[in-house]
């Protein structure tokens, strides 16, 4: 099992347990995901529940989770509908409502949210040490004196396209000079074809491409050797006489090499590994901006592609903006009341420090 799917099956547990006595459905099968619903007062009909804002919702802190609704900025992020949202049960107290990517367990982008938006982990100085925040750059001028910016999540990134377009594709939080990728039971940070990425106005400028990971796909479906009608039908030669095992064995390997021969001749496209990777490091470039990547230490595998899209960067000056940490590091400067309940639902324990 890799170490995806050893974390996913680790939370699905841990929020079985968090779970009960809050409002969520499990999904169905053995890759089982907690999706969480807004909580209301008990006697509340389902009219007087839609014209106001939920007390509380348990994929959240509930200081996070008030601090989220207060803000209309943070609160659009729950209009993100789920991607999977149709294969998941209805929730009885409300069947109409579409779940939100934030309302289940596996969200990176709700952890994120849930550390950020907790008061007092932006105005901490150790977790802006720790990020490498410079504190000029997160305090915003207001009428009554200075006071912190608010991280953004979801930040429109605008990295120049080779056609003088803009990618304009989402970070996950930018907090003054800082970009962050946020991953958490995610498999990978993605592919894509080699068109795409050196379509990029800055490519080669940032990255010397053939130490950049790629890989061959084929874009055709495998398939199997009863599709290839005329030849699967003809099998070649008489087997009378012949064993019956012998006779299925050289069956088997006729039909084996007709698969394989179709694969060798199956339109294929190279893809560059970790695309979301070099496309953030291109946004940071372009804002001028620090890029980090905060993962959870039981996921080794996405350090160790960050370390390999860090290394094809061209730039010093550009690396030494490049930056990794994992939760548990983080979530030793985090408020106390959070620490806990990261440790409750996922797992995260705070490092020593």
């Amino acid at each position: 099992m890799g170490y995806a799917a050893q974390l996913r099956r680790e939370i699905a547990a841990r929020n079985r347990e968090w779970a009960r006595g809050r409002e969520h459905v499990e999904s169905h099968g053995s890759d089982a995901v907690i999706v969480y619903a807004p909580e209301f007062p008990s006697d509340e009909s389902l009219g007087e529940r839609r014209s106001r804002e939920p007390e509380r919702h348990a994929n959240f802190y509930d200081p996070a989770y008030q601090a989220i609704v207060s803000r209309p900025q943070w609160a659009k992020r729950f209009t993100k509908v789920h991607a999977q949202g149709r294969a998941l049960p209805k929730w009885v107290q409300d069947p109409h409502r579409k779940w939100r990517e934030l309302d289940s367990c596996m969200s990176s982008d709700a952890l994120l949210m849930n550390v950020f938006c907790t008061p007092g982990a932006i105005e901490s100085a150790a977790v802006r040490r720790m990020l490498g925040v410079d504190a000029a750059a997160a305090v915003r001028p207001t009428v009554g004196g200075d006071d912190l910016e608010a991280p953004e999540f979801g930040w429109k990134a605008k990295v120049r396209l080779k056609s003088g377009l803009f990618d304009r594709t989402e970070v996950d939080m930018r907090w003054g000079d800082l970009l962050v990728e946020a991953k958490l039971t995610e498999g990978d940070f993605q592919a894509r074809k080699a068109e795409v990425v050196e379509a990029y106005r800055d490519f080669d400028e940032v990255f010397d491409r053939e130490l950049l990971r790629r890989l061959e796909v084929t874009t055709a479906r495998r398939k199997s050797a009863a599709e290839f009608a005329e030849a699967y039908s003809q099998e070649w030669e008489d087997t009378a006489g012949v064993p019956s095992n012998e006779a299925a064995e050289a069956s088997s390997a006729f039909q084996a090499e007709l698969v394989a021969e179709a694969e060798m001749s199956a339109p294929r496209e190279v893809r560059y590994v970790s695309y979301q990777l070099i496309r953030n490091v291109l946004a940071a470039h372009a804002a001028g901006a620090s890029f980090c990547v905060i993962h959870d230490e039981r996921r080794p595998d996405l350090r160790e592609a960050w370390f390999d899209v860090m290394r094809a960067v061209r730039r010093a000056e550009l690396r030494t903006r490049l930056k990794v940490l994992t939760w548990q590091e983080l979530a030793a400067v985090l408020p106390g009341g959070l620490k806990g309940f990261l440790t409750c639902k996922y797992g995260i324990v705070a490092e020593r420090i």
